[in-house]
């Protein structure tokens, strides 16, 4: 068995990379490419959870910026990444991977609820667990999800999974000379506003040493290339 660089991983999935091409929704052969790519890395022995963005349904911050109630526009949100989840799930049990919905806020009938007790012993019987419904709190981010379950759960890196490659000084689908960065420092993606995760995620991160490597989750075997330490992507650390 190839030897991975770590034992315990948290992938970060934006919603828009879900939605692939068409840009809103879900793109089938997107959800089957990354469960493909997670049994890669279940087979290796590594204990996988996933957390999903709702980016690709319904954002709270553009709701809540048309006038609708902040709280109630996250809420809905929340409930757009649980339908992710669920997709996800299936796409991965096609693929032959045990997997676990786990969502923050309660509803037995589609997930079980999140018990971080539970989470740890899923990972141990080497099922994937994928958290949804985010903290279960309006104002957090799923990159604040991800920053807080990995340390729930002791994970030793984040995997942010994007439709780039890495942080770029601007955004590289408008600027052609966009300066990419291979290595960047925690209060690095605060102080020069990259938008990669928010300040709450990386205070986060930074405050419980859990690296992220930002990178590109649209070409196939990104996923195992980052377990196994090819520097692909950008490293946020110290």
């Amino acid at each position: 068995m190839l030897k991975s660089e770590y034992k315990r991983v948290v992938i970060k999935l934006s919603g828009e990379a879900l939605a692939g091409s068409q840009g809103f929704g879900l793109e089938h052969k997107i959800l089957d490419s990354i469960s493909r790519q997670v049994k890669e890395v279940v087979d290796m022995g590594i204990e996988t959870a996933i957390i999903v963005g709702g980016g690709n349904i319904w954002r709270g911050v553009s709701g809540s910026a048309r006038g609708m109630d902040r709280a109630t526009a996250d809420y809905m949100g929340m409930l757009a990444t649980v339908m992710n989840a669920l997709a996800l799930q299936d796409a991965l049990e096609a693929n032959d991977v045990n997997t676990r919905v786990l969502s923050a806020i309660e509803m037995r009938q589609v997930a079980e609820p999140y018990i971080r007790r539970r989470a740890m012993r899923h990972l141990e019987k080497g099922r994937v667990v994928i958290f949804a419904a985010g903290t279960g709190n309006p104002y957090f981010s799923t990159d604040t999800t991800a920053a807080l379950r990995a340390a729930e759960i002791e994970a030793e890196i984040i995997l942010m999974a994007k439709k780039v490659d890495g942080v770029y000084d601007c955004d590289p689908m408008k600027y052609p000379n966009a300066k990419k960065y291979t290595t960047l420092d925690y209060i690095d993606v605060v102080n020069k506003g990259l938008g990669v995760i928010d300040s709450t995620a990386a205070t986060l991160c930074m405050d419980n040493k859990i690296p992220l490597i930002v990178f590109s989750i649209l070409e196939e075997g990104n996923i195992k290339k980052v377990i196994m330490g090819e520097k692909i992507g950008t490293y946020i650390g110290r």
